[in-house]
């Protein structure tokens, strides 16, 4: 049988088919902008232009990785952010050597996340141990909150209160919030805003005292 130069394979044509489409992808991605490791470069002489194109290239899978393992959004962007202005102020860190930069991004994120989260969940336990242990705040306390809730120095010794703790008074005690609507509202376990709402007023009863506001 006769085998057309139609009909034979060709094998060394799709090779070189394929070599070509390689370095043009080659060629596309240098044209995109600076190599990785010219960025870096860049990041240590202070250039800011360098530091966005790197945002733009690998802040969403930064992002990503922060997302997946804080599952809180709030907490990924916190993450993120350090990430990228502690690449700003120290550059030196990464090393182009020993691998491309976004795995070292990625790493980096990964690392940041779960620092981020053993934090988050360390301070809402001690919150929480806090809101059992703490004493509840004495009666007269409460009642000069209620009674004096429109005294322009009352309101002004509330504002001076930490803004978690001012909150939760001013939804739970000047908004006739429950604790737990309260809890719903700032997005915290009720526990925690019990302990905010003590420690608040125990600041706010010296301030009332103070002033001369308690019965």
């Amino acid at each position: 049988m006769v085998v057309t130069t139609a009909e034979r394979p060709d094998a060394p044509r799709g090779a070189a088919v394929a070599t070509r489409r390689a370095d043009l992808l080659r060629l596309a991605d240098r044209q995109t902008g600076p190599m990785d490791e010219e960025l870096a470069a860049a990041l240590v002489a202070g250039d800011h232009d360098a530091l966005a194109e790197i945002y733009r290239r690998y802040g969403g899978a930064v992002w990503g990785v922060a997302r997946r393992v804080c599952n809180d959004r709030a907490l990924a962007e916190d993450v993120t952010q350090t990430v990228f202005v502690d690449l700003w102020r120290r550059p030196e860190r990464f090393d182009p050597s020993r691998g491309a930069l976004r795995p070292w991004l990625v790493a980096q994120a990964h690392a940041r996340a779960v620092d981020a989260v053993r934090s988050e969940s360390a301070r809402q336990r001690r919150h929480e141990r806090e809101g059992q242990y703490a004493p509840p705040p004495s009666p007269d306390v409460e009642a000069a909150a209620h009674l004096a809730s429109l005294s322009e120095d009352v309101r002004r010794a509330v504002d001076q209160l930490p803004s978690d703790e001012r909150d939760a008074i001013v939804l739970a005690y000047f908004g006739g919030h429950s604790y737990r609507e309260t809890a719903v509202l700032l997005g915290a376990p009720e526990g925690t805003i019990k302990s905010r709402i003590r420690r608040g007023l125990s600041v706010l009863r010296r301030a009332l005292e103070a002033q001369g506001l308690t019965p």
